[in-house]
């Protein structure tokens, strides 16, 4: 994606935004050479830490009447991205009046190398972890659905691992506008949960 050098974020930074929360668009090319995009769950399971280097691996899955599930196949490697809060941004906070709206906004892009998740047990623990995160009081329910019915769904979904290649965080906050970024940030703090949001990153990138 496009990035500016000033609007360029950190890995720590970037884990933040992909867990909260870690619902992603998933790009893989088709068969016309067009991008297929599926919205999911991909939390951030571990972060590997080596030397000058932070292994980010995610974790989902397909349903499997998406024909994603053909294309993923066929293409390992493909892209997800994290979009975070985003809202208007005004131009009536610069003290000059040649500028024009524009939109702030927080987002992740990740190349990605797939693992196809072929046990049962894998996907179980992956869906184990979704139920964890969201709804730890559902995980009994879960456990105490017939055996039978259960590794029916697990065999008609598709799981995967996804190895993070190549991470780009943008925030594109306005701080290359220092000052206009404290009038910006009292709109956010009094407008709506997104804009809220947004204002809670600006705060922080701001310390």
């Amino acid at each position: 994606m496009y990035l500016p050098p000033h609007f360029e974020g950190d890995r720590a930074q970037a884990a933040d935004l992909m867990r909260q929360p870690p619902f992603a668009n998933f790009f893989s090319v088709d068969a016309s050479g067009l991008p297929f995009t599926t919205h999911l769950p991909l939390p951030l399971e571990k972060t590997d830490d080596l030397p000058g280097l932070k292994i980010f691996t995610l974790l989902g899955n397909f349903a499997g009447g998406n024909s994603h599930c053909r294309y993923f196949r066929d293409r390992l490697q493909a892209v997800v991205n994290f979009l975070g809060p985003h809202a208007y941004l005004s131009p009536t906070v610069y003290p000059d009046l040649a500028c024009v709206p524009t939109w702030n906004y927080v987002a992740v892009h990740c190349t990605v190398q797939a693992t196809q998740m072929d046990d049962a047990a894998a996907k179980n623990s992956f869906l184990k972890k979704l139920i964890d995160d969201h709804e730890p009081t559902y995980d009994k329910q879960w456990q105490g659905i017939e055996n039978a019915y259960s590794q029916k769904m697990l065999t008609v979904i598709l799981g995967f691992e996804l190895q993070v290649l190549d991470l780009q965080f943008k925030l594109k906050l306005n701080q290359h506008r220092p000052e206009a970024s404290l009038a910006m940030q009292a709109i956010y703090e009094n407008g709506k949960d997104c804009d809220q949001y947004l204002g809670r990153w600006m705060k922080r990138i701001a310390k």
